[in-house]
């Protein structure tokens, strides 16, 4: 089966065709625009700005896609679209750009919630694909911590998903985002953070750690945020320092971990878990990788931990054809045909609802 993937559900424009035939995964090509360039100058995404350019860019991209994979349409099989969370005038290019298609192509279509594609990601890896068939790999608690969501699903399979928990309020990535800004930092802010954290002090600052002790799996980011900025309040502007910035960030940055690693491991642990996954763009964080693998070392020596290759932790189409191929195994495509006449960008679209 022959998958045409589109994305577009905040600032990066992006297609895919991936061929899954025989159990056997092949990316043909993948495309990935990126706009930081265009939305840096004004300190973050701009959504009428990002809808703007993925009208631009996302027919010529198409065409590349296509001919990257030497593929004519006439050999897609199924179409996958982005169908939300995100923007709303960002996802509507990529939704009615893919009914049209359909349309034009007599293919099925399906619209795939962004963070289906996250929680499948790290398996468009070559060497962790052939593991998806594993029994040993199963089950998994996954963590997805992106820009605008951080969630944890307890996972029976790849397709089959239990949430557990959410934010309450900020997600990871926001609250990486709005340090960012309170210390003057380039955008995007976040991987501005984590790099900036190398040269600091990760025990200068006490932050608080939210929810750490909860039973439950919510996550909170907001006081968190709000205790760098009362920290920061107290310093006159040339005292804030590169070295300030630099203990801010690792402290900050360290709590956020605490939180996070603390929580999956826990699920873990409840859930018998054979392996824990990782991903969404903050996952690209190398302090992340680094002590949730030592971690898991130390308290769970047996289980498997997947993280996304680091070109798949940000948003891509590839993903959104994966998630439709595990998703496809519930429909028959022929059934599908005319399955755009119905789609809708939904921007409120949460996969735990």
């Amino acid at each position: 089966m022959r998958i045409l993937g589109i994305e577009t559900s905040c600032d990066e424009t992006s297609l895919a065709l991936l061929n899954l035939n025989r159990g056997k995964l092949k990316i043909e090509s993948i495309i990935i625009s990126s706009q930081t360039k265009l939305h840096a100058r004004l300190g973050g995404v701009v959504p009428e700005l990002a809808a703007r350019r993925h009208n631009e860019t996302i027919v010529p991209l198409l065409h590349d896609a296509l001919n990257q994979a030497k593929v004519k349409p006439s050999q897609i099989d199924l179409m996958a679209v982005t169908s939300g969370p995100g923007l709303i005038t960002a996802l509507q290019v990529g939704v009615e750009t893919a009914k049209t298609l359909a349309a034009a192509w007599h293919k099925p279509l399906l619209g795939i919630n962004h963070i289906e594609g996250h929680l499948v990601s790290p398996f468009l890896s070559p060497t962790n694909w052939p593991l998806v068939s594993k029994a040993s790999t199963w089950p998994a608690v996954a963590l997805v911590i992106s820009g605008g969501h951080t969630e944890l699903y307890l996972m029976r399979s790849l397709g089959q998903r239990k949430f557990l928990g959410k934010t309450l309020d900020d997600a990871a990535g926001e609250a990486f985002d709005k340090v960012a800004k309170m210390l003057k930092l380039p955008y995007p802010g976040g991987p501005q953070v984590a790099k900036l954290a190398l040269q600091g002090n990760k025990q200068a600052f006490t932050f608080p750690r939210p929810l750490l002790k909860n039973n439950d799996y919510n996550f909170s980011f907001s006081g968190l945020k709000t205790a760098v900025l009362y920290t920061l309040q107290k310093y006159q502007t040339a005292q804030i320092t590169t070295k300030l910035k630099a203990d801010i960030c690792a402290s900050f940055q360290q709590a956020s971990l605490d939180v996070l690693i603390n929580k999956t491991l826990r699920a873990a642990k409840q859930y018998k878990a054979r392996s824990i996954i990782v991903s969404g763009g903050v996952s690209a964080n190398q302090a992340l990788r680094q002590e949730l693998t030592k971690q898991v070392k130390i308290d769970m020596p047996n289980v498997k931990l997947f993280f996304p290759e680091l070109s798949f932790t940000g948003d891509n189409a590839a993903m959104i054809a994966l998630a439709a191929a595990i998703k496809i195994k519930n429909f028959k495509p022929n059934k599908l045909i005319k399955s755009w006449q119905k789609l809708q960008a939904n921007a409120n679209w949460e996969l735990w609802n």
